[in-house]
């Protein structure tokens, strides 16, 4: 059975470039590696605030948005982050997203196309890994930067990657199914010896 891949749209903001530049992530990985591929759109699920009673960690959720949020990314054997930088960070969208949840991310491994203006969304893929790294997430090493990512965007709206952006995603889709593969373990329940 193929291992699962959820691509995350990280931001929320109107006008955002993230559907356009992760249609063309989509697609490759669809082509150019072993996983089954999902593309996921936080707006998708209108995510309030933190607006769970119970903490994360307990699993009591009451809301529909993040029972829906919870079964989306329970599902998945890895992610890969498509995500802009706000003021050298992330979207808030998806600082709220990772942590309305908490089991659902950990002994997954996690990947980061970033895109932006001169840094490629760089410092922001760097404080992504650090928050994923906190729940237990294995953020890889091999994020792929799209800086001034307009110019990649054609008259037809579509995205047209660079030779580097389409070797950079090829080597990050290869580690993160190694990674897959190797934490899939950690990730199957054992039977307990009673």
């Amino acid at each position: 059975m193929a291992l699962k891949l959820n691509i995350i749209i990280a931001s929320t903001r109107p006008g955002r470039g993230g559907p356009t530049v992760a249609e063309w992530v989509h697609r490759y990985a669809k082509e150019n590696s072993s996983f089954d591929v999902d593309l996921i759109d936080l707006v998708d699920f209108e995510l309030p605030l933190l607006d769970e009673p119970a903490h994360p960690a307990a699993r009591k959720y009451e809301h529909e948005h993040t029972k829906r949020w919870s079964e989306s990314v329970g599902s998945a054997d890895a992610f890969l982050f498509v995500t802009p930088e706000y003021d050298y960070f992330v979207p808030a969208s998806l600082v709220n997203a990772i942590q309305c949840l908490f089991h659902e991310w950990s002994y997954k491994p996690a990947a980061i196309v970033s895109y932006g203006g001169v840094s490629g969304g760089l410092r922001g893929s760097q404080e992504l890994r650090q928050l994923l790294g906190n729940l237990n997430v294995v953020a890889i090493n091999q994020p792929v930067p799209v800086p001034f990512y307009s110019q990649f965007i054609g008259d037809d709206g579509v995205f047209g990657p660079n030779d580097a952006i389409s070797s950079g995603t090829n080597t990050l889709l290869g580690e993160l199914h190694k990674w897959a593969l190797a934490l899939r373990p950690m990730r199957t329940p054992v039977a307990s010896a009673v």
